[in-house]
């Protein structure tokens, strides 16, 4: 009992004698500058803008479909990711980089960024005259107030209907099975198809056009692992990897035949003929 207490004498003199210097330590050395915290007059203070949200009833029918148009205009916004790879060239491009990666026998080099990346900016330049459309017809107009909200999405639906039509206009049998499936009769031409049909007709032609083209690249690279392989058994080398062997040669004969250029070219002129 005694050891507790003088314990607790000694901890709370330690605790009192801190404070104290704690203390001392805090004032201002004799002889030191007075300060003050007023500001000076002639600097300009940083001025924060009020953000103010105020909710109320819509008086009219304009102020509805105001906020309806703002609510759409959000959606397309969330969904801009999707429309880019799903309604322009970059599917194809971007599956067909992944087959080359993966014909070459490569994991890690070039990371799928910078395969994605390449696909991205290859995206840009073939569309760019489409981009181009939408903007001086639907975007330009719109900003000025020349037109309205609905005007503006069917003068920059256009341009995208026409581009994912001409893509698949040597092959409408996707079309055709929406439009049966949707029960619509045969269309004539692209104003008969309706753009809920026409979207996923054009993504199913991508995935098919980019499965072919990546068929098409495995060829060549399968038959030098062939070729690796047998000459391996032939000299019972059992336990060494093909792929191992064989992945020189196919970069080698890649970087000979400038494969990156002949592929960036093959898949513009399989987009815009």
């Amino acid at each position: 009992m005694k050891r507790s207490l003088r314990f607790f004498l000694i901890v709370v003199l330690m605790i009192f004698i801190s404070v104290q210097f704690v203390s001392a330590q805090s004032s201002f050395p004799a002889g030191s500058t007075s300060g003050t915290t007023t500001m000076n007059s002639e600097v300009t203070p940083v001025t924060v803008p009020l953000v103010d949200l105020q909710l109320r009833q819509p008086e009219n029918g304009k102020e509805v479909a105001f906020s309806v148009q703002i609510l759409l205009l959000l959606t397309v916004l969330s969904l801009a990711p999707s429309i880019l790879i799903l309604l322009t060239c970059f599917l194809r491009l971007s599956i067909v980089l992944d087959f080359i990666k993966r014909a070459l026998s490569l994991q890690q080099v070039p990371p799928t960024v910078v395969l994605n990346g390449i696909a991205f900016f290859l995206t840009l330049f073939i569309m760019w005259p489409t981009f181009n459309q939408i903007y001086k017809n639907s975007f330009r107009p719109l900003a000025d107030g020349q037109i309205g909200v609905e005007t503006a999405y069917t003068e920059a639906e256009a341009p995208l209907r026409i581009f994912m039509y001409k893509q698949m206009v040597n092959d409408t049998s996707y079309i055709s099975m929406f439009m049966s499936m949707a029960k619509l009769p045969k269309p004539n031409n692209l104003a008969d198809v309706p753009t809920y049909a026409l979207i996923p007709a054009y993504i199913l032609h991508e995935l098919t056009v980019a499965f072919k083209i990546g068929i098409m690249l495995y060829i060549p690279f399968i038959i030098i692992d062939m070729v690796v392989a047998s000459i391996l058994m032939s000299m019972g080398m059992i336990m060494l990897p093909p792929v191992q062997i064989s992945m020189p040669f196919k970069l080698m004969l890649f970087v000979l035949i400038d494969g990156w250029g002949l592929l960036t070219q093959q898949l513009f002129n399989s987009i815009i003929p």
